[in-house]
């Protein structure tokens, strides 16, 4: 199940969805990807439920476990404390013996949300480029009729580019830009990361562990420059040998937290790039760091999806990784941006291993 929350994406721009159609065919956008047989909730905020907060999702289940996921969901979406919920199910479902199919899930969201007095203000069905209201009782929501989603770039699309926003055909191709590369690639990287751990290895009994520690944090931020937003030719890709030492340096806690700093800062975007990079081309274990501080930059930024492939990775090679682990219970809990960057902080300050 993923059910982990997004938020919409930060910045100065602000778009307005007026009606079902736009927000049913905002989905993809605020997701990272364009789900399928999915159940998704959004949160409504602000004044008069006004503005979106988080975005839920979880694979369509079984019946017999709908009840256990309409309460997960619920749960997840009421951290944002909202004044109402909108229910969108993405599904190639037939029409059943009720009319729109998935009614009996939606009904248990319903019921879960109700428990906390939080009403659905609406509930749709997207389905073959079309979106229908549960509720609406006009021909244009009837089973087989419908109402096309709207043509053209919308308002959010041009806001997600600017942005720099890429919306992935489907959750396996978000989780695609850190697959591990092919095994050619995958020994050449093995054997760069074995000469730099003999190297670091000399280097920590010739001159000292805080030498070497005050060395990887210098190749960190030589990286970092090299990441910046800028023309593809601006700076040459990292080189295996590069990339190992970050891996090795980042091994280092004192490093990664420091490295985990750079999420809140100026640097943020190169940061996150920087980590994908690392976390694409690292074997296992070495992927746990980069992977789990490339959740961090995901999360922050409001790409609740990327963040959970990125920790997926990191505890999947790294099963006791600490900051892996507490940060995968932060965000099941849908911790806000303030309190993550609290967490940030206090491992900074050596709080976590």
């Amino acid at each position: 199940m993923d059910a982990r929350a997004a938020r919409p994406r930060s910045g100065p721009v602000a778009v307005r969805l007026s009606d079902p159609g736009e927000l049913a065919s905002a989905v993809p956008h605020l997701l990272g990807f364009r789900p399928a047989e999915s159940v998704v909730l959004l949160s409504l905020v602000g004044e008069r439920g006004s503005r979106l907060g988080l975005t839920v999702r979880a694979d369509i289940p079984p019946a017999e476990h709908g009840i256990a996921t309409a309460r997960q969901l619920a749960a997840k979406v009421l951290s944002d404390r909202p004044s109402g919920v909108v229910a969108v199910v993405v599904s190639e479902a037939p029409d059943g013996a009720d009319g729109l199919p998935h009614r009996g899930l939606l009904r248990d969201v319903v019921v879960a949300l109700a428990g906390h007095a939080v009403p659905m203000a609406e509930a749709l069905l997207v389905r073959g480029g079309r979106w229908w209201s549960y509720d609406c009782p006009g021909r244009c929501c009837s089973p087989g009729a419908g109402t096309p989603l709207p043509g053209g770039v919308s308002e959010l699309e041009v806001a997600a580019v600017a942005s720099g926003v890429v919306v992935e055909r489907d959750r396996d191709a978000l989780a695609g830009r850190i697959a591990r590369p092919g095994a050619q690639a995958r020994q050449a990287m093995a054997e760069a990361c074995a000469q730099v751990a003999v190297a670091c290895a000399d280097g920590i009994v010739e001159r000292g562990w805080d030498v070497v520690a005050e060395e990887s944090w210098t190749a960190v931020l030589g990286a970092l420059a090299r990441s910046r937003p800028g023309p593809p030719t601006a700076s040459a890709p990292l080189t295996d040998r590069e990339v190992a030492r970050l891996l090795w340096g980042l091994r280092d806690r004192a490093v990664r937290d420091r490295a985990l700093e750079l999420a809140l800062g100026p640097d943020a975007v190169a940061a996150e790039q920087l980590w994908t990079v690392c976390t694409g081309r690292a074997p296992v274990p070495l992927d746990a760091a980069p992977a789990t501080l490339l959740a961090v930059s995901a999360w922050l930024r409001g790409d609740g999806a990327m963040a959970d492939v990125a920790l997926s990775r990191a505890l999947a090679g790294s099963p006791d990784y600490t900051l892996a682990r507490l940060l995968a219970q932060a965000l099941d809990a849908c911790v806000r941006p303030a309190e993550l960057r609290a967490l940030i902080r206090r491992a900074a300050a050596g709080g976590a291993a």
